[in-house]
This record gives structure tokens, sequence and C-alpha cells, in this order.
């Protein structure tokens, strides 16, 4: 019962119920085996996003760095 209210305070009402289907059907290893894999997920997800943007600002310095460099070798109009 407290596992129950537990869930319930945090907001995952359904989990538990999932949680007590598994456990009554003696599939507890599903369940460790998908939250797991749930997880790995997230995680992967997580750092594919973050390499994107590394991505992105590694390729907005390089572009800035073009522009620079376009303008530091221009001639002054002056000479």
């Amino acid at each position: 019962m407290k596992v129950r209210y537990v869930f319930f305070v945090f907001g995952f009402a359904q989990m538990t119920e999932l949680i007590r289907t598994f456990s009554e059907r003696g599939d507890l290893a599903h369940l460790a085996l998908f939250l797991w894999a749930a997880g790995a997920s997230a995680a992967f997800l997580f750092t594919l996003r973050e390499l994107a943007n590394a991505s992105r600002r590694f390729d907005d310095f390089v572009r800035e760095l073009a522009l620079f460099n376009r303008r530091a070798r221009r001639k002054p109009k002056d000479e």
C-alpha cells in the first residue's frame, strides 16, 4: 500500500498499476529489463541531442572565424 501512495504522490499512478500487474504475474525480470532499456534509450537520445547542439555551436564558431579572416584580409580603402 505504501508503494502505491509514493508513486501516486509523484504522479505515477499508472506505473503502480503496471508494476502490480507484472509482480502478480512474476515478470519482474521483464519489468527490470524494460526499465533498463527505456533508461538507456533516454540517455542515448539525450546524448545525441547534446552532440547535435555541440556540432551546431562548432559550425557557428567556424563560420564566424571565416568571416573574421575575410575581413582581416581585406585591404583598407585608404591605401
